[in-house]
């Protein structure tokens, strides 16, 4: 492709630990491979600032900001503005004054925005392509989190979700193509735009891989403080302030868990992942619950693992935690919700259940059979090898940005 681009994302991507700093690590390292990229990003914290020598490595050039502004001051201003949270969250005057330098001394063919708060930075006067990858359908996302608050939390969410869905309308109909993170959520997009909107605006997935070679438990050794409590030992790995995330594992250990050591008496409960909430921290080191926080390397405390339990109840996209215990040959219990997008078989590559009591007697089912557990873990990590590579999954962000195969619109 001929000229440069320019990639905008909500969090800087670097390191991969969370799930949207995967896609948007491996989809930036993609494009470097295509032409010279500039990028804008955001760093929630000092240690995303440490990661800059990261980036300046595999950018032309970038800007890099902390992102300070407390949420009630971009509250107040959503209302002033009467514009979703998130976009005030996310703006920035140095950023805004960065791109539009930068699009006026760079010959930039192409904008990649990566999630929807990033897309207020695109001038109405551009006229390259661009592309928006909304990961998953946020104003969904909130409609569902309003079905299940009270009060004013009910207000505020279902506010949100009515603001995003306007501005999805508005960067969907700007955008060259419109991505999203599975067939499913493209599918669910569309249904939401306007009659008229579905036949012109141009969605389309784009799937979420992983990188099998890394995620190898032929490679890893056990965390040793995990293999030292009893087992068998049932794992959640996440970002653990993630509010879908906190409430998947205090269903496992409220609801889930006590019925399963009533079989397996042993049964331990191990919640990984960074800024755990204080709920869950109070659980810690009772009735069989671990919750470590952030490690240093997640594959060590999968492969200390029996089987993984993904309850999640709001999902939106393909869960990166499900193809990363996949990867390291974990059987996977979860829910349809955590199944949604992956594409693998029920009872064949992982077991999917809905009800308290499935999932109980599915988790018991597999640890009372070790070997139906370790053929379905070899089954696992099969699947993820052979068909959900990064390699093989943006593949077609070549045609993407140099605008051939419009007519994949219809795909998802």
């Amino acid at each position: 492709m001929s000229g440069e681009i320019l990639f905008l994302a909500h969090r800087m991507p670097f390191p991969p630990d969370r799930g949207d700093k995967i896609r948007s690590h491996h989809i930036l390292r993609k494009l470097a491979t295509l032409g010279p990229v500039h990028v804008v990003t955001f760093a929630d914290d000092e240690r995303d600032m440490g990661e800059e020598v990261e980036l300046a490595a595999i950018a032309r050039s970038y800007r890099l900001v902390r992102r300070v502004k407390p949420l009630i001051v971009a509250g107040v201003q959503s209302l002033l503005r009467r514009m979703p949270v998130s976009l005030p969250a996310f703006y920035s005057v140095e950023v805004a004054s960065y791109v539009a330098d930068l699009l006026a001394e760079r010959e930039i063919s192409t904008i990649y925005v990566f999630s929807g708060q990033m897309g207020q930075y695109i001038p109405s006067s551009y006229t390259g392509r661009v592309i928006f990858d909304f990961v998953d359908v946020d104003s969904a996302k909130f409609e569902a989190y309003a079905e299940r608050a009270t009060g004013a939390r009910r207000w505020v969410f279902a506010r949100e979700g009515r603001m995003l869905a306007a501005e999805e309308l508005r960067l969907a109909r700007r955008a060259d193509v419109s991505l999203l993170v599975s067939f499913e959520e493209a599918e669910l997009f569309r249904e939401r735009l306007p009659e008229p909107d579905r036949e012109v605006c141009d969605v389309r997935a784009l799937r979420n891989g992983i990188d099998s070679r890394y995620f190898d438990p032929a490679l890893i050794s056990a965390a040793p403080e995990m293999i030292d409590c009893p087992g068998p030992r049932l794992i959640f790995a996440g970002q653990m302030d993630y509010a879908p995330n906190v409430d998947a594992a205090l269903r496992v250990i409220h609801r889930l868990l006590p019925e399963i050591r009533k079989t397996l008496p042993r049964a331990t409960f191990h919640v990984v992942g960074r800024s755990p909430a204080e709920e869950l921290v109070e659980c810690h080191g009772r009735d069989g619950v671990f919750v470590w926080g952030g490690v240093e390397d997640i594959r060590t405390y999968l492969a200390a693992a029996d089987l993984a339990l993904i309850p999640l109840d709001i999902a939106r996209g393909v869960q990166n935690k499900v193809l990363e215990a996949m990867a390291m040959s974990l059987p996977v219990v979860l829910s349809p919700e955590a199944a949604t997008g992956i594409g693998a078989q029920d009872g064949h590559h992982l077991v999917i259940a809905e009800r308290d009591a499935d999932l109980i007697e599915r988790v018991n089912a597999l640890l009372s059979h070790p070997r139906q557990a370790l053929a379905l873990g070899i089954e696992a990590r099969r699947f993820v090898v052979d068909q959900l590579s990064w390699q093989a999954t943006l593949a077609p962000l070549v045609d993407m940005l140099t605008g051939a195969a419009t007519g994949a619109r219809h795909a998802a």
